[in-house]
């Protein structure tokens, strides 16, 4: 079965909800089973919707460009639960930053957090060939 790349489905995602409700995305990880994403909202926003969106839209361009809807796969793609956590400094941003970063290190995929694509580590390392830009921000 020819499966889509779901990173590519996903980066479109988060590209088109920052269009949409214009956040700032300050970070990123996208592992094999989930994704850190480190981001500004606007004072209005409700981030709960915000992920929810990214997630359901993600979720059904990828079972309807895998075409696996026939058949007896119960179409779930992302855990229930979203884990946040406000950060009230820029000490705590760029400690959420750094640990992301890390994940693919720690999880033993890549030896420094360079070597792993769908990552802004890239970006902060002065590279713009990367999957999703960073937005500007005053740390």
């Amino acid at each position: 079965m020819n499966l889509p790349n779901a990173k590519e489905i996903l980066i479109k995602q988060i590209e088109m909800a920052r269009n949409r409700h214009s956040f700032k995305l300050l970070g990123y990880v996208l592992m094999p089973e989930h994704v850190h994403l480190v981001i500004y909202p606007l004072p209005d926003t409700r981030v709960g919707y915000l992920i929810g969106a990214i997630k359901s839209h993600m979720a059904k361009r990828y079972f309807t460009s895998a075409d696996i809807n026939s058949g007896n796969f119960l179409n779930v793609f992302w855990q229930k639960r979203c884990y946040d956590h406000n950060c009230r400094t820029v000490s705590t941003v760029k400690e959420k930053i750094n640990y992301s970063h890390n994940n693919p290190v720690k999880r033993g995929l890549v030896k420094s957090p360079g070597e792993w694509l769908w990552s802004s580590y890239n970006w902060y390392c002065g590279k713009r060939d990367v999957p999703i830009s960073i937005d500007s921000y005053e740390f």
